[in-house]
């Protein structure tokens, strides 16, 4: 355990040397790991704990789900099930469906739990807004969470290539008495780098306010709008699109990655330098108070709201190809998708 310390904020980093799978297997041994949902999240941690030897079920509905797991060679009867009969033979159930269909499927689920059980969330929206949702677990069970910081395909890419992705985890509910190992060890085996503790209010409420903010919605809004700006004074579309998305995106955003904003700065030219230093005072004063004001409707649970509303409606898929085409159809991403088949791995 690697303790780190940060302006006078402690923290302990549990890493893969702390639970090296040979522990994370004693731990597991007689667990019987029963995932419920065949998404990014569902996919990618199930084939790495397939891949890692640990004994893992699907819990899925009949659909393309059930298509997808049979061509990724799962097998009916043995280790593919649909939901009812997955969460009967499961000790830890990861409820990794969408958050409309964790409601949805809560009842099934609910009912086919035995005392002991763990209930493992990667996400803690159904637990914390259970006002809404309803997803209230029995007190005979253990509730956990391993939170990977990326997307599903990030964990099993990540996963492939050798790396770890960096989880955070939390214990909700500790009836057994061993939640903490249970979770911990479950985070190694779906291929986690290093965890940080958290608890489902703190991973809910930071990781809704990331999506709409910085890792999405933000960074959707900040990119059109420089867009825009610079066609509307007359750059050329595949201008635009290299000075706002590809130089940021194939350039120095991965610089930021490897060694931070300060290396960045000075790694680039004095004029950017210069520029960046002045402007970046002017959009942190603009762009706080809209993030507050996002993280405050995540607080008072407007936006989990807002979400279970439109995912229950019967057109929302439809509704939102809708939006999608519309993202997709801007100038912008028109020009990236040209240009991106330019550069030189695809070439």
């Amino acid at each position: 355990m690697k303790k780190i310390n940060i302006n006078g904020y402690l923290e302990d980093i549990i890493e893969r040397s702390d639970y090296p799978l040979e522990r994370c297997r004693d731990i597991l041994a007689k667990e019987v790991t029963a995932i419920l949902g065949y998404g990014p999240q569902g996919s990618g941690q199930s084939l790495n704990m397939r891949d890692q030897g640990f004994n893992v079920i699907l819990g899925l509905r009949k659909g393309s789900s059930w298509e997808k797991a049979l061509s990724d060679g799962w097998v009916v009867g043995e280790n593919l099930f649909e939901i009812e009969e997955a969460v009967k033979r499961g000790t830890i159930i990861q409820f990794l469906l969408s958050d409309a269909g964790q409601i949805h499927a809560w009842q099934t689920v609910k009912e086919n739990l035995s005392p002991g059980n763990a209930l493992y969330f990667s996400h803690g929206f159904g637990i914390v807004f259970n006002e809404q949702t309803k997803i209230e677990p029995p007190e005979d069970i253990d509730v956990i969470l391993v939170a990977p910081k990326g997307s599903g395909l990030t964990v099993r890419t990540h996963f492939q290539a050798g790396r770890g992705i960096n989880s955070s985890f939390a214990v909700h509910q500790d009836y057994t008495g061993n939640a903490r190992d249970r979770c911990i060890a479950t985070a190694f085996a779906i291929g986690s780098g290093h965890l940080f503790e958290t608890t489902f209010e703190k991973e809910v409420h930071s990781d809704l306010t990331g999506e709409r903010c910085v890792l999405m919605g933000l960074l959707q809004g900040a990119f059109l709008a420089q867009f825009e700006v610079l066609r509307e004074h007359g750059h050329s579309p595949s201008e635009a699109y290299n000075e706002t998305i590809e130089e940021a995106l194939q350039s120095l955003y991965p610089l930021v990655s490897e060694n931070g904003m300060d290396w960045m700065y000075a790694n680039c030219s004095t004029t950017a330098q210069r520029g960046a230093l002045d402007w970046a005072p002017k959009f942190h004063k603009a762009l706080k108070p809209v993030i507050e004001d996002c993280y405050q409707n995540v607080l008072n649970g407007n936006e989990a709201k807002i979400s279970i509303e439109s995912n229950s409606k019967i057109d929302y898929r439809e509704n939102l190809e809708v939006e999608l085409e519309e993202v997709k159809n801007q100038e912008m991403w028109i020009a990236g998708q040209q240009l991106r088949k330019l550069r030189p791995e695809n070439l």
